[in-house]
C-alpha cells in the first residue's frame, strides 16, 4: 500500500513534532549538539514513528535524543497503531520502539512483521490487564459484579488491551451486561485520577510500565481465564535496509534497552508537566553510562 506523510497527517489529524528543532537553533548560533560535528551521520534524516501512549512517548523521545546527539536530523511522528506498523513496513518511517508483543500488537505483527526487521526487546516484563484502585474490595475479574456501573474504561479502539477486555466479556460469565467504553489513553488516565481522588469505583484497561502505578495505589485484577496473556515485551522494529543506509542508527536501535524504572522515571516527569523533549534530555544526561552502552564504538 503506497501512501505519504501528508495524507497520513490529514487523515489522522496529527502534527509532526521535530526533536531536532533545538539542534537547528543551536547551529544558527554557531554551536553544535554533543556528539554531532563532522561525522558520517551529520544531518542524515531519520523518522521514528510511535503510538501516543505514555510508554512510547517516553521511549521514542529518549532514543530520538540519543540519535540527535550523534548528529542525525530526527523526526518523531505520532500515529495510530495500525498506521505506525504500516509506516515502518513501507519504509515511510525508519523505525519504532513501540511494538508490544506477543499480544497487544499481535494482529499488526501478523500483518506487517515479515515486512520489517525485529531487533528484539527494548524492555521486558510489560503487562496488560484490568486495573482498579487498591481500595476496591475486588481482586479478580471473576469476582466483578456491578462495580463501576458495570463499565470498563478503555483507551483507543483497536488497542490490544481493549480487544482483550472485549474478549473478557465473553470469557467471564459474570461480566454479562458489562461494556468496554473506549476513549483515549489520556481520557482514561483523567477518569482514573478523578475517581481515585473521590475514592469512587473504576475499572480501567491498564498496562505497565505506566506512571499511574507510581502516582496511585493500584492493582491488577487476577485473570484466571488467561484472557490478557502473560507478560509481554516491547520490541524495536526497523524498516528493511536501515542497517545498510544508516548503520550507526541501526546499532543504537539494536542496542537500545532499558528497564521499567527508567521508563517510568521519564513518564512521570512528563505527566507532571515536563516537556517530553526536556524529560528525555534530562534522562539522557543523567544516564550517560547506559547511553554509552547503546552508542559503543560510534565516534
Amino acid at each position: 500500500m503506497s501512501f505519504n506523510w501528508k495524507r497520513l497527517g490529514l487523515a489522522a489529524g496529527l502534527s509532526l513534532s521535530l526533536v531536532a528543532a533545538g539542534c537547528g537553533a543551536a547551529e544558527e548560533e554557531g554551536t553544535e549538539s554533543a556528539g554531532s560535528g563532522d561525522t558520517a551521520v551529520d544531518g542524515q534524516e531519520l523518522n521514528l514513528s510511535y503510538v501516543e501512549w505514555d510508554t512510547e512517548i517516553a521511549s521514542t523521545h529518549v532514543v530520538g535524543k540519543v540519535l540527535e546527539d550523534l548528529g542525525y536530523d530526527v523526526e518523531l511522528t505520532p500515529l495510530d497503531n495500525a498506521v505506525m506498523w504500516e509506516a515502518v513496513a513501507s519504509g515511510e518511517a525508519d523505525a519504532m520502539v513501540a511494538a508490544w508483543l506477543p499480544g497487544t500488537h499481535g494482529a499488526q505483527f501478523e500483518q506487517y512483521g515479515d515486512q520489517m526487521e525485529d531487533l528484539g526487546p527494548n524492555l521486558e516484563g510489560a503487562a496488560i490487564g484490568l486495573v482498579v484502585p487498591s481500595y476496591m474490595d475486588v481482586n479478580s475479574i471473576a469476582d466483578l459484579t456491578d462495580e463501576a456501573d458495570m463499565t470498563i474504561t478503555g483507551i483507543e479502539p483497536g488497542a490490544g488491551v481493549v480487544a482483550a477486555s472485549e474478549q473478557a466479556l465473553e470469557d467471564y460469565d459474570n461480566l454479562e451486561g458489562w461494556e468496554v467504553e473506549t476513549s483515549s489513553s489520556g481520557a482514561m488516565a483523567t477518569a482514573l485520577g478523578q475517581a481515585y481522588e473521590n475514592e469512587e469505583e473504576i475499572v480501567v484497561t491498564g498496562w505497565s510500565p505506566h506512571w499511574k502505578f507510581g502516582k496511585y495505589d493500584l492493582k491488577y485484577l487476577e485473570d484466571p481465564e488467561g484472557t490478557f496473556g502473560e507478560a509481554e515485551t516491547i520490541n524495536t522494529m526497523v524498516r528493511e535496509g536501515l542497517e545498510e543506509d544508516a548503520p550507526e542508527a541501526y546499532q543504537v536501535l539494536d542496542n537500545f534497552y532499558w528497564d521499567t524504572a527508567d521508563m517510568e522515571e521519564v513518564m512521570l516527569a512528563i505527566q507532571e508537566g515536563t516537556d517530553p523533549e526536556e524529560a528525555a534530555a534530562q534522562w539522557v544526561e543523567d544516564n550517560q553510562d547506559t547511553v554509552a552502552e547503546w552508542t559503543e564504538g560510534i565516534e
